[in-house]
């Protein structure tokens, strides 16, 4: 059969990168109110009892009130809306706002086809609220979110949400402030020299560990480096937008870095691909995917050395399983110059 393509090619997204420490603000509460993802993090359980105990009650109070609605939400929806400068220009741009503003810009993007829902969800409407709630019934917390925002006092939100930031920032941000702009920046800048030498999906596999895939309707991805969050990437959205509040990189998170300690992926792929066999399995799959028991007749080697081979190819994110079969993750092949770069490029004293 012969096909004539009339299409487009497929297009991809362009990339921008920001940094704030509100941002860092917002995650933390968003970290500290989720008791069940703690034993996943880098700190440790005891770590988020601390800064919850550390809150005077007033704001203890408002962090117990988002944890049940789950309107950290509401502070990174209306943190993606601009780079604000500092924390008063958030505070001055959320007492400005209309109710009906306020619930808006709180309310999750659900898609283009569903923004006059939204419009009227904020305005009111009750049907709207639930056309919107029934679009996202499988959300974790979505449906319940949305009612909230559009059934509560919005006076009372405006006050919680101000409270909530502004308490939040000042116990936990405000006394490391220059040492977290500065972690941010560090890793801001890092990415920021590499934009351009990788395409954009690349790019984004490259900062965040995770791959996306173009999509129509969105043209930006907005990545936003976090630490507080470690070792986990967010992802939200916005109209025409995917962020991702990605994990600082372990080398970005301190002043004082030893410049000879090489970074940990860079020395992790570096050890998969140190050995005959599994060159061997990385060039087989750059030719195309194959099932285990391809690889072992081409190999002739036994099914459980092979195996041990590739578990060690995707523990360095180097080959992927796509079904029964084994994929090569060009991607990260890519990336290993930039690693280089910066690890040869690193300052020494």
């Amino acid at each position: 059969m012969k096909i004539l393509n009339i299409g487009s090619e497929r297009t991809t997204y362009r990339v921008e990168l920001s940094y704030s420490p509100l941002f860092e603000a917002a995650l933390g509460i968003a970290a500290a109110t989720y008791d069940q993802l703690h034993h996943t993090m880098e700190h440790p359980p005891t770590y988020w009892r601390q800064l919850l105990d550390e809150l005077s009650p007033s704001v203890r109070q408002e962090v117990n009130y988002a944890k049940e609605h789950n309107t950290w939400k509401t502070l990174l929806q209306l943190l993606d809306l601009c780079p604000f400068a500092d924390l008063d220009s958030f505070l001055s741009y959320v007492r400005e706002l209309s109710i009906e503003q306020l619930r808006y810009e709180a309310l999750p993007y659900l898609g283009e086809n569903r923004q006059e829902a939204r419009r009227k969800a904020a305005q009111g409407s009750k049907d709207d609220c639930a056309a919107l709630q029934e679009a996202c019934s499988a959300h974790l917390f979505f449906e319940s979110y949305i009612e909230h925002i559009t059934s509560v006092d919005g006076e009372v939100l405006r006050s919680h949400i101000l409270g909530l930031m502004e308490g939040w920032y000042t116990t936990h941000i405000k006394p490391h402030e220059e040492k977290i702009v500065r972690m941010l920046e560090r890793d801001w800048s890092q990415k920021q020299s590499k934009l351009g030498k990788l395409n954009p999906e690349a790019f984004v596999e490259y900062a965040t560990g995770s791959s996306y895939l173009p999509e129509p309707a969105v043209t930006r991805v907005l990545l936003i480096p976090q630490a507080i969050y470690r070792p986990w990437t967010v992802q939200a959205d916005a109209v025409g937008t995917k962020i991702f509040y990605y994990p600082v990189a372990d080398e970005n998170l301190h002043d004082a870095v030893d410049p000879y300690q090489p970074p940990p992926s860079l020395v992790q792929a570096l050890k998969a691909l140190g050995d005959e066999h599994r060159l061997r399995m990385v060039k087989m799959l750059a030719e195309k995917d194959l099932s285990l028991q391809e690889i072992t007749d081409q190999l002739s080697m036994a099914k459980s050395t092979v195996h041990h081979h590739l578990s060690m190819l995707r523990s360095a994110h180097l080959v992927e399983i796509a079904g029964s079969r084994y994929r090569l993750r060009r991607h990260t092949l890519d990336k290993l110059p930039l690693l280089w770069d910066e690890f040869l490029d690193r300052s020494t004293p």
